[in-house]
């Protein structure tokens, strides 16, 4: 078996300091099959990274497997590294098999992680979760010319840092700077942000320096090979567009890579990290071996480092002349080109090609601010953007760094005709419909999410109570048409959501009627639809379909009659016959008999008293007509509007409607009333005009607001499947038994109202729908969060969760609820918090209040108040975030005020659960410590026999400054500078209490030991020199003693 390395060494430092090494296996020096180099592959770990290494080297694990099947399930000592970062060795045997690298291992700056997602982590002992010595290259700057103090002060910080992580400090190298620790298993060790005011960093990352031996030509090549290409990059867009030809391309070739350019040499390299084994590829190198020997006969092209990201300026325009916008250029470690180091301006008399209408902004914003671009949304319908205000026709160049915010019309509805938010329109739109729903009945569903339960509830209702629903519903809507400013094109949406409600009562509420329906006054408009509460027990079954018949002809009369009156006002006196024709549309019979007798024509009446009735007479007349045709009757002698009557009461109500433009719902009206028979059912007459409207034989069932107004122009709207919510309603009933597929557009604003926004009556007859089994969807979260905006705008938080619990539950998203009640407290918690009524409805809801707790406090840290920020935080049990800002904030403020009963008891509220609580006894430990042990020196009598002698007061002291010394090197720069005051107050008081004991002591050599402890505390400088001359003194009345 032999095996060939090809090793790519370099030739040249302009060509790249470190190449890759490739393994070929040639087949005709190896008999191993393809099996075997199959399993030798799946057995290698696998690294991309170019920047990371592992000892031994990806060539070395894949020679040794070959030679030595296993090998990889039991490396020796192995090791993995990322060049200007670190390294870390596996003690002893490990299993390396088909681990992926790139996304276990992670060397930051300063810092090492290993399995960053927890949930993958394997348990300790097992995959690279084991005992381990880390080497971190800590960036810091020159140590050379820091004294030998500092440099125990950097060692100390360290050795802290290591023991507060849970490693064993080994070393730190202050030449090389390499910090060496040893772990037991793996989660994320090294400095953060927090130390480097201890630790002096450097700002500069390890792959910004440049390597020795550059002697700075690849800077001169870069600017040779961009030279002659900018006579064609002066003609490209971005030149259009007033930008840097030069950078732009930059900054594609760094966003938009080539396949050709992911293999990247590496161009920077510290003295101290070129390992002899840093030389190998950090790919498989089986990977791919049994293709051809072509593959890998080219070294890998190196790819120019491109310029590093631009980053806005906010303080870059210039005083001078407008529009003159610049961008600074910060080093990010990256190796740059020389470029334009003024950045560029854009001048005013430039435009992009998309102008007109759509756009006047000088220059791209996306392209202008790059990766920081985004378009927002924000609470209660806040849009922030770039470029041209929403509906602005202005055509004033502006430029497109300048950030426009709007907000949408989500609270339309309660607006007057002066756009004017009224308070009565508000409580009719929302108030009130809610609290209707939440008197009905329902069923509660308790789910659990973990420690917390959420009551998701359903509405239940059953149909025999349905027509006492919407009664309730058309009160609200009638003493909403009673505001006298409300719009003329708000009262036509207002009628028809009436017809609605009472579309639903008449399709779909339990019916038990007497053999004969009550007559109805025409003058009583309001009694037209028969009342569903009237039941008798005698009722026909078989009769209950021509019941509801009956109801819906009397519906659909009611419906269309304002429209059939407005159509007669536009007539004179001479239309007798077409005045008729309109009155048969509208099924006002009584009006059209007496119109025609009025007239003189007594057979035209006697004919109209009997339309719509027996089928005989219908073909009686239908047969007349044929006759005539048959026999040439010349009907220009008869009037066109008799003919048209006659077609009518025939049944032939397409000839009757030949030249004449009529809405659908007469048209629906003319279909059932003189075409069908009498007795059909109303799911039959539903199908027959939906057949003739998908032949094209039926006018259209457009929305209320194209067909009756403020929308008049038809042709800007999109109707394709998307009709009038009234027309839904019929076919829900016609498919009651089956599936409905058409929920989504049914149940959209567009359905019953033109503002796209406005869900808040919609939702409503969504859920009685939904209550009495007329469907059931649990894929309408779009209406749901839509009517749930709509309730925030407003600033009714409270009936916003309310509609929450009303989603129903799904198994694929179980969290659903809990996520949107939780971002609903923690964004609006300045608004439900400060109405006692929101805060009270929200618990009545079944809320746990931890979270109305965790949102204040998140709400109070935000705005600085600290202190009720504890109080909630204890309140919702996060004793983590509690103790931080008790530890930073709230503590030291009150002990500095003297407040310690507040401090004691907040302190001891946390105490029982330290266990989950970091760093306990070096934070609000340190306090409950402070307090007891000055009360038991300050004790006269001896309560607390353990401090009963000097010896074990020092003790007791040296052991409590010891922790305020640990806590200070610990937290570093996360104490404020109250907080440092404070443990000096407590090292001083303590001190204080120490020496004033030992004085009552004869012996020197005590008082000494005492003055040694003292030393040690964080005091200041003035006060601890005060005490050194103390202890000179007796130091030098001790020395007198023993002369004597």
């Amino acid at each position: 078996m032999g095996v060939d390395l090809a090793v790519l060494k370099p030739t040249s430092i302009h060509e790249s300091q470190y190449k890759r090494r490739r393994v070929s296996l040639s087949g005709a020096d190896t008999s191993l099959s393809c099996q075997v180099l199959h399993d030798a592959e799946n057995s290698l770990p696998t690294l991309c990274c170019s920047d990371y290494y592992t000892k031994p080297c990806l060539s070395e694990l894949a020679i040794r497997e070959l030679s030595n099947p296993g090998y990889c399930s039991r490396v020796e000592d192995f090791v993995i590294g990322r060049f200007g970062y670190g390294c870390v060795k596996f003690i002893g045997e490990t299993d390396v098999r088909r681990l992926d690298l790139d996304s276990i291992v992670k060397f930051r700056k300063c810092e090492i992680v290993i399995y960053e997602d927890d949930s993958s982590k394997p348990l300790v002992g097992h995959g690279l979760n084991k005992p381990a010595e880390v080497t971190l290259l800590l960036q810091t700057k020159p140590l050379s010319n820091l004294n030998e103090e500092k440099l125990a002060k950097i060692v100390e910080k360290l050795k802290c840092k290591t023991e507060s992580q849970g490693a064993h400090f080994i070393s730190f190298n202050p030449d090389n700077r390499e910090w060496k620790f040893l772990v037991q298993h793996f989660s994320r060790f090294g400095l953060g942000e927090e130390d480097e005011d201890d630790v002096p960093m450097d700002e500069m990352s390890p792959g910004a320096q440049d390597p020795e031996g550059m002697n700075g030509s690849e800077v001169s090549d870069d600017e040779d090979n961009v030279s002659p290409n900018m006579s064609l990059l002066s003609h490209s867009l971005p030149a259009h567009l007033g930008l840097d030809p030069v950078r732009m391309k930059d900054m594609r070739m760094l966003w938009f890579p080539s396949k050709e350019d992911e293999v990247e040499a590496l161009t920077s390299r510290h003295p101290y990290d070129n390992p002899p084994f840093a030389k190998d590829s950090s790919r498989s190198p089986l990977h791919h071996s049994s293709r051809k020997a072509v593959h890998n006969s080219n070294a890998p092209s190196i790819r120019k480092t491109p310029l590093a990201l631009k980053e806005f300026n906010p303080g870059g325009f210039s005083s001078t002349s407008s529009g003159a916008i610049l961008l600074s250029q910060q080093n990010k470690g990256l190796h740059l080109t020389t470029g334009k180091s003024e950045g560029f301006e854009l001048e005013l008399t430039k435009k992009t090609p998309v102008t007109g209408s759509h756009s006047c902004n000088i220059v791209d914003a996306a392209l202008f601010m790059g990766r920081s671009f985004r378009v927002g949304w924000g609470p209660n319908g806040i849009l922030v953007h770039s470029g041209m205000p929403v509906g602005s026709y202005n055509s004033r160049a502006v430029l497109s760094s300048v950030i426009n915010i709007e907000k949408v019309a989500l609270d339309k509805v309660t607006r007057d005709d002066n756009n004017k938010v009224k308070e009565e329109l508000t409580d009719f739109c929302f108030s009130s419909p809610l609290s209707i729903h939440k008197e009905l009945s329902r069923e509660t569903k308790k789910v659990e999410l973990g420690t917390f339960n959420l009551k998701l509830q359903k509405l239940i209702c059953d149909r025999l109570t349905l027509s006492d629903i919407c009664r309730s519903y058309i009160d609200i809507i009638e003493k909403q048409l009673e505001v006298p400013s409300i719009s003329s094109d708000t009262r036509v949406l207002l009628m028809h959501q009436v017809l609605v409600w009472e579309l639903i009562k008449v399709l779909f509420s339990s019916r038990k009627m007497g053999g004969q329906l009550k007559l109805i006054e025409e003058e009583d408009e309001e009694d037209m639809i028969p009342d569903a509460r009237e039941s008798y027990p005698d009722v026909d079954q078989e009769a209950l379909p021509l019941i509801r018949r009956a109801a819906f002809s009397y519906w659909l009369q009611e419906s269309v009659h304002h429209r059939v009156q407005d159509d007669i006002s536009l007539l004179n006196e001479l239309s007798g016959l077409e005045h008729i024709f309109l009155l048969l549309s509208g099924r006002q019979m009584d009006a059209a008999v007496e119109l025609a007798a009025s007239r003189g024509d007594v057979r035209l009446s006697c004919l109209l008293s009997q339309a719509g009735g027996s089928t005989t007479n219908r073909a009686d007349i239908a047969h007349q007509l044929d006759l005539w045709r048959k026999n040439g009757l010349d009907f220009s002698f008869i009037e066109d509007d008799r003919v048209r009557l006659l077609e009518l009461l025939a049944g032939n109500i397409h000839r009757a409607l030949h030249g004449v433009k009529i809405d659908w719902k007469r048209f629906l009206g003319l279909l059932m009333w003189y075409k069908l028979p009498p007795d059909i059912s109303l799911p039959v007459v539903f199908n027959t005009y939906q057949k003739l409207l998908n032949e094209g034989d039926a006018p259209y069932p457009v929305p209320v607001y194209i067909d009756e107004g403020p929308i008049e122009d038809v042709s800007k709207w999109v109707l394709n499947n998307r009709f009038d919510l009234a027309y839904y309603l019929m076919l829900l009933h016609a498919r009651e038994e089956n599936d409905f597929g058409a929920l989504k557009t049914m149940f959209s604003a567009s359905a019953s109202t033109y503002d796209p926004l406005d869900y808040h009556m919609i939702w409503h007859q969504r859920a009685v729908l939904e209550a009495i089994g007329t469907f059931s969807s649990n894929d309408l979260h779009v209406l749901d969060m839509a009517y749930v905006s709509q309730l925030l705008c407003l600033g009714q938080c409270h009936w916003a969760i309310y509609v929450v619990l009303h989603m129903p539950h799904r198994e694929d998203y179980p969290y659903l609820q809990a996520t949107v009640i939780r971002e609903i407290l923690f964004q609006y918690c300045e608004v439900w918090s400060t109405h006692d009524s929101q805060w009270e409805f929200i618990e009545s809801l079944g809320i746990p209040l931890a979270w109305l707790h965790e949102a204040l406090a998140i709400f109070h840290s935000y705005t600085g108040d600290l202190p009720k920020a504890l109080g909630h935080f204890l309140a919702c049990a996060s004793w983590q975030k509690a103790h931080t800002v008790f530890l930073t904030s709230v503590a030291p403020s009150l002990f500095l005020s003297a407040k310690h009963t507040e401090i004691w008891g907040l302190a001891t509220s946390m105490e029982d659960h330290k266990s989950v609580i970091e760093d306990w006894d070096l934070g609000a430990g340190i306090y409950i410590s402070f307090y007891i042990l000055k009360n038991s020196m300050q004790e006269d009598n001896n309560t607390m026999t353990e401090l009963d002698t000097l010896e074990n007061k020092n003790d007791a002291c040296a052991d409590f400054i010891s922790r305020l010394n640990k806590s200070l090197a610990v937290r570093g720069n996360k104490l404020s500078v109250e907080a440092r005051v404070v443990f000096s107050k407590m090292a001083e008081e303590i001190s204080s209490l120490l020496l004033s004991d030992s004085d009552e002591v004869s012996t020197g050599e005590d008082q000494l030991i005492c003055f040694e402890t003292v030393f040690r505390a964080p005091m200041p400088e003035d006060l601890r020199s005060y005490h050194l001359q103390d202890a000179v003194s007796l130091f030098t009345c001790h020395l007198s003693e023993l002369a004597q």
